[in-house]
């Protein structure tokens, strides 16, 4: 790992930075109090509203921590597929007494004046989904002090990152949960996710700058895993969801863990882009109708979302989560980190253990 990224962890543990409530300040400083790297999210945030939670993070805990930002998405190739699933989804807004949201509310989450504040008010790490900055832009960063990385999902993407100048990429794969970072969303490619571990070594071997691991991993021994694969760290989302701190519905945690939400899948039914959650009715019943318009759909079903949570129906959430869900432990944070800590250092010693015999 590179130097100014060891130096901001005492484990190799990154808190994934979920959108949508989760990665709250109270989940990143946990986090980071414990020696990994906790993550704001500012996808869906105002840039005053990103920079607020800077402020209450910084009042929490003097540790490094970082900010995500989603990148600015091009036009809907077919608006018309909009207003069609629109009907589709037209007997859920009565069910929930409430009405569909606005697919044009706007495509690029405040991308400018996000970056403005992180440029006046820098902190040690940002991160992007969703694409790579201009190189511009990470120079810029990078004279603030700022450690930067993107998310790429194939070896050609973890190129476009090294080649924009990030310090590091962070290698998802396809069992991760929530939206896959991909640069561009190409239905054509529906279905072709790499694994992490055969992720990790095609990255390793398409660009020379660190790489963080992101996708399924939820214990200690999947972090030596990765770790023997040639990351520098692991990133890890659906495991914290669960945690005490972190900001997700009741619901959303329970389910982790219910037998009844008994496997995950990739689908666009909630945002138009490809996102892994649990299997519930809203996805089985709108999943196949979904058309790649992000972020379109999720202003569109935002208020569906919003209205099935207050009324205590999992079954109309988006419930985001990793292929390793049910190995889900509700913990405190920073009690997790250390657990994870203790079970990679277990499973290296037993490694080493069995190597010397």
């Amino acid at each position: 790992m590179s130097l100014a990224l060891t130096d901001l962890l005492r484990h190799p543990v990154v808190q994934a930075p979920m959108a949508g409530g989760v990665a709250v300040p109270q989940l990143a400083a946990a986090v980071s109090e414990a020696g990994g790297l906790g993550f704001l999210a500012a996808g869906y945030k105002t840039a005053d509203g990103m920079y607020q939670e800077i402020k209450q993070l910084r009042g929490l805990t003097g540790f490094a921590f970082g900010v995500n930002v989603f990148m600015p998405q091009p036009e809907t190739p077919d608006p018309a597929a909009v207003g069609v699933y629109a009907h589709q989804l037209a007997g859920e807004a009565p069910w929930y007494d409430t009405e569909l949201g606005d697919p044009d509310r706007g495509r690029d989450d405040g991308y400018d004046a996000k970056l403005a504040v992180l440029l006046d008010n820098p902190v040690p790490v940002v991160s992007f989904h969703f694409g790579v900055p201009s190189r511009d832009v990470l120079d810029a960063l990078r004279r603030a002090g700022t450690f930067t990385l993107a998310t790429a999902t194939t070896p050609d993407e973890a190129r476009a990152v090294e080649e924009a100048g990030a310090d590091a990429v962070i290698a998802q794969g396809v069992e991760a949960g929530g939206h896959q970072g991909t640069h561009r969303d190409d239905p054509e490619t529906e279905g072709s996710g790499i694994g992490l571990l055969s992720l990790i070594s095609q990255v390793r071997e398409a660009v020379g700058i660190p790489v963080v691991a992101a996708g399924g991993i939820m214990h200690g021994s999947q972090i030596a895993a990765v770790l023997a694969a040639g990351a520098s760290a692991a990133q890890l989302g659906t495991a914290f969801l669960a945690t005490h701190e972190s900001g997700a519905h009741t619901l959303h945690k329970q389910a982790l863990t219910n037998p009844l939400y008994a496997r995950t899948e990739l689908t666009r039914a909630f945002s138009g882009r490809p996102a892994r959650a649990l299997v519930n009715r809203f996805l089985r019943e709108h999943g196949p109708y979904a058309p790649a318009a992000y972020p379109d759909v999720h202003h569109l079903t935002a208020p569906l979302r919003k209205a099935a949570a207050a009324a205590g129906d999992p079954q109309g959430m988006a419930l985001w989560a990793g292929q390793g869900h049910r190995m889900a432990r509700e913990l405190p944070a920073g009690q997790l980190v250390e657990v994870l800590a203790a079970e990679l250092t277990a499973t290296r010693t037993a490694l080493s253990a069995g190597g010397a015999r």
